[in-house]
């Protein structure tokens, strides 16, 4: 029995096909080679084309198929993982109608303010445990005082997750963890938030049956199995926000557990079982994998727009030439400190970590006589691992404190620069796992499907390749991370 795990993320679409009882990656690809372009008209902005996701998902699932590594045919199940609160509006015929408004965009923020003071915020916290802020609710609000000739069309609505499902099945379907991101779903009386929908005058009916994390959402249709060379018995079994399913992939599961990631955005992710909320809603909490109205697993998440994507930015300006590895390089070959040059990696959007404030991206004492190659590459990695540094204080102070972290051996965590300062800056070590998004969907599609008896059968045997722990520049990156925190809060 073969499992797929399909990662929709903001860059691509990645894949991998898993051989389910050996847990093992039989393939692994990715589409397209250049990252998927994010459409931002106005300043905040930032809205991507889900059925350009969807054509995506088809290359690349046509493009594992064409290696003959394995027999399509024998994959039973898929699980998904996706970015989270992006907002994808359907018609009566199931047509999409505008581009999805995304995680990153932030022209709700106002929206999603007033309706916090509106409706109380010790209220809302209590039963959503987050303000609505720039989520998917409010990216609804700002489709309907915008956009009303569109908002009257609306049948559906959907997070990103949902519609990739959707299109291979035909059967629309929702999860509590889903609506929980989209910040519509009721803690405390279980169901959709009647104070929020009343509120904002959203119809119930938009929303489509809500089933588990793991459960079948659907059996493919004849017509995409015939498409993609697929079984017509492949069912989908598991879909999931990227964070929860990087955190799965991880085997962060139970309370105390803490994943991370640095994509496109840097993830710290912590499980609690308690309903824990912050009061400044700088740090957010959603309903895990594996929450259940009985078993409460509870994700608290620290986000930061601008990590990977800062990353990416300099390269393509800069160093085009270039690839990751010798931004690496360059980086390895300047100081702790980057002589004194200091990046704030704040430059896609409102940051949720400052209320909504959107700061910009900035570097600060620039020499162009001191400051070349090396330091300007360093200084970026540097700003990033100290923004998630800075976000695991924040953490702190919502009750999760971290002993260590897991991290799949991917993307930002590429580099040693990169996973040590964060280590020496904050004292917490960091373990290197073979794992990654579509990996873990894999898992997640195992357990859907019952071949694995339970969650933790299916997560038990994710490989440790490292552990990080802080060593004898400790001193020197705590000390300069002090510095910047405090060049940080002066810009606050």
């Amino acid at each position: 029995m073969l499992l797929c795990g399909i990662d929709v993320g903001t860059s691509s679409i990645k894949l991998s096909v898993v051989d389910a009882s050996t847990k093992k990656v039989i393939h692994t690809c990715s589409f397209p080679e250049t990252e998927n372009e994010i459409i931002s008209v106005s300043p905040g902005f930032a809205e991507q084309n889900p059925e350009h996701w969807w054509y995506c998902v088809m290359q690349v699932i046509k493009m594992a198929n064409a290696t003959k590594k394995y027999n399509p045919l024998d994959i039973s199940a898929i699980g998904i993982s996706y970015q989270m609160h992006g907002l994808v509006i359907l018609d009566k015929d199931k047509q999409v109608l505008r581009p999805s408004i995304i995680w990153c965009d932030s022209r709700a923020a106002s929206i999603g303010d007033l309706a916090f003071e509106a409706l109380g915020k010790e209220k809302l916290l209590k039963d959503l445990l987050n303000s609505p802020g720039n989520f998917t609710a409010s990216k609804l609000a700002w489709v309907k005082n915008n956009e009303p000739q569109i908002y009257e069309q609306i049948k559906h609505v959907l997070l990103p997750g949902d519609f990739i499902s959707y299109k291979f099945t035909d059967e629309l379907t929702t999860t509590i963890s889903a609506l929980s991101e989209g910040i519509f779903w009721d803690f405390n009386k279980n169901e959709i938030s009647k104070d929020l929908l009343d509120y904002y005058g959203f119809d119930v009916s938009f929303f489509p049956e809500i089933k588990q994390v793991f459960e079948n959402h659907g059996q493919i249709s004849n017509t995409m199995a015939s498409e993609l060379g697929l079984s017509t018995n492949l069912k989908i079994t598991y879909k999931a926000g990227d964070q929860p399913n990087n955190a799965l992939s991880l085997g962060v599961v139970e309370p105390g557990e803490i994943a991370t990631t640095a994509g496109t955005s840097g993830v710290i992710y912590g499980v609690s079982s308690e309903l824990k909320y912050d009061p400044n809603c700088r740090v957010n909490s959603f309903a895990h994998v594996n929450y259940t109205k009985d078993l409460r697993r509870i994700g608290v998440l620290m986000c930061i727009n601008g990590t990977g994507i800062l990353n990416r930015w300099l390269k393509e300006n800069f160093f085009p030439t270039n690839s990751y590895t010798d931004l690496n390089s360059y980086a390895n070959q300047s100081e702790i400190g980057s002589k004194d040059l200091m990046c704030f990696p704040y430059g896609n959007g409102a940051e949720r970590i400052f209320n909504n404030k959107i700061i910009g991206g900035s570097f600060r004492n620039l020499d162009f006589n001191r400051h070349q190659k090396n330091e300007i590459s360093r200084s970026v990695q540097e700003g990033i691992a100290f923004s998630m540094v800075y976000g695991l204080e924040l953490l702190n102070s919502s009750g999760i404190v971290p002993q260590k972290i897991k991290a799949g051996y991917a993307n930002m965590y590429l580099s040693s620069i990169f996973s040590s300062t964060i280590v020496n800056a904050s004292n917490v070590s960091i373990q290197l796992l073979e794992s990654d998004g579509a990996y873990g969907a894999a898992l997640g599609a195992g357990i859907g499907s019952h071949y694995y008896k339970s969650v933790h059968e299916g997560i038990n045997s994710i490989k440790l390749l490292s552990e990080i722990l802080p060593d004898q520049n400790k001193n020197k990156t705590s000390d300069f991370y002090e510095k910047w925190k405090s060049e940080l809060l002066k810009m606050l």
